[in-house]
């Protein structure tokens, strides 16, 4: 799996998920119980990831959405 989004924004997230399950993309949401841990103060950033052969068209997915994923930082 490869990430495609890491971001705090619960509402980023929402969308990004609701975007890839309808174009039937699979994804998971990792350190998303991380609240716990944290105090739920929200500075721990979340991770969308996909399955690496459906990367490509989750970010061509992301661009048409207007999401800009290259300002996150991790490699790619």
């Amino acid at each position: 799996m490869k990430i495609l989004l890491q971001t705090n924004d619960a509402v980023l997230i929402s969308f990004v998920e609701s975007l890839l399950t309808e174009a039937n993309i699979d994804h998971a949401v990792l350190d998303g119980h991380m609240s716990v841990m944290e105090g739920s103060i929200g500075i721990l950033p979340r991770r969308v990831m996909v399955e690496d052969e459906d990367w490509r068209r989750a970010v061509d997915l992301m661009t048409e959405a207007g999401i800009d994923i290259s300002a996150h930082p991790y490699e790619r």
